[in-house]
């Protein structure tokens, strides 16, 4: 990630940082849900597989899908909420 954000180029900025804020949601939902999911069989290698999809250097990467029709349409719903509470909780300390 620091070498796409170091460099001249943008657009490798966008798909290293598109996939850590995949990687992010993934990882918090991971978190909830780990105590059920790891007793399935082939778990891991699931997870495995899934996050080698999300860095796949192509177009269809798992990253790119997951943002565009899932996380984006989400965030855009309610990022004005989550400002106004950010706002007030520093303003608050």
């Amino acid at each position: 990630s620091i070498k796409a954000i170091e460099s001249s180029s943008r657009e490798d900025d966008t798909v290293w940082l598109t996939y850590w804020v995949v990687y992010g949601v993934f990882s918090v939902a991971e978190f909830f849900s780990d105590i059920f999911l790891y007793w399935f069989p082939f778990y891991y290698l699931g997870k495995c597989l899934f996050l080698m999809w999300c860095m796949a250097p192509t177009s269809w990467n798992g990253s790119q899908l997951l943002y565009q029709t899932v996380i984006r349409p989400c965030f855009l719903r309610h990022h004005q909420t989550v400002d106004n509470v950010l706002g007030s909780l520093s303003t608050t300390a």
